[in-house]
């Protein structure tokens, strides 16, 4: 059973105004009025082009495999577009029942002190250049870059992880509850 003309047609993503693209090699770079974001495609099967204030893209093959990461593509230029235009945030709740939980930046850190009572700090990294405040019981985090912003919260919550205890008793932590466009 063959593959059809159709599966092989790529698709391109329009800008939006004040939006501007560069190709370089395997990297593609998104200026915004808030910043750059960078993405390198170096592992997708995708052949890339930027015409003025469009982005091309169509799969190296007519394989299946090469062909359904077209539409992923698709929707990281668009978080891209969204992210230099808008923002991203995330925000984290503090959660403790006993200890109060201290939470602040250093540097690339996030030092979360005196989790469930113990002397030395949780750390958590930045990535990127996400922008973090601590606002109450709230940690805000912000940035150009969906995957920067989604994996530093990521890394917040997986720092005051609890071990070797019920997690359903042992609710201290550091949690996920909102997110959304704009920074």
């Amino acid at each position: 059973m063959g593959m059809s003309s159709k599966a092989i047609q790529g698709t391109s993503v329009k800008l939006p105004d004040g939006v501007t693209a560069s190709l370089s090699g395997r990297t593609l770079v998104i200026k915004g009025k808030l910043g750059i974001s960078r993405k390198v495609f170096d592992k997708i099967n995708v052949n890339l082009a930027v015409q003025g204030d469009t982005i091309t893209f169509s799969p190296f093959s007519a394989k299946k495999k090469d062909n359904v990461i077209i539409n992923t593509v698709a929707s990281i230029v668009n978080n891209m577009a969204t992210g230099v235009t808008k923002g991203f945030t995330y925000k984290v709740k503090v959660v403790y029942a006993h200890f109060p939980i201290t939470v602040r930046t250093k540097g690339s850190q996030v030092l979360v002190e005196n989790f469930v009572g113990e002397r030395s700090p949780r750390i958590s990294q930045i990535v990127g250049d996400c922008k973090v405040t601590v606002e109450g019981d709230d940690v805000v985090v912000k940035g150009v870059s969906l995957e920067d912003v989604g994996q530093t919260a990521a890394n917040l919550e997986l720092a005051t992880k609890i071990r070797r205890k019920d997690q359903r008793v042992f609710l201290d932590g550091l949690y996920i509850y909102h997110k959304e466009e704009g920074a």
